[in-house]
């Protein structure tokens, strides 16, 4: 593979890393705010025990699980690309060094 082609390859790579990390940043900060939010409605349907307050309390739970999956998603994906940025940083400096 040819110099130019691996170096923007890597450039590509390079841009969907900060891309994920900046959309982890933001999944992390979400799921801060609905996990207190799901302990509140957790706490408000123990003491009111009626079903809105448990419907509330299922809903915010399920959009914290929801978060979860997509920052897991999300982070499996960045450590693959982290994989790939480093062989192809390799592939690059053997490139150099054989040249």
């Amino acid at each position: 593979m040819f110099q130019s082609s691996i170096e923007r390859r890597l450039s590509n790579v390079s841009s969907q890393l900060v891309d994920l990390r900046n959309e982890l940043r933001v999944i992390d900060e979400q799921l801060l705010h609905f996990a207190d939010e799901a302990d509140d409605a957790r706490l408000r349907a123990l003491v009111s025990e009626t079903p809105l307050a448990g419907r509330e309390h299922r809903d915010a739970s399920r959009t914290v699980e929801a978060l979860q999956r997509d920052r897991r998603v999300k982070a499996d994906r960045l450590a693959k690309l982290e994989l790939k940025q480093d062989s192809l940083l390799d592939e690059l400096n053997s490139r150099k060094s054989s040249s």
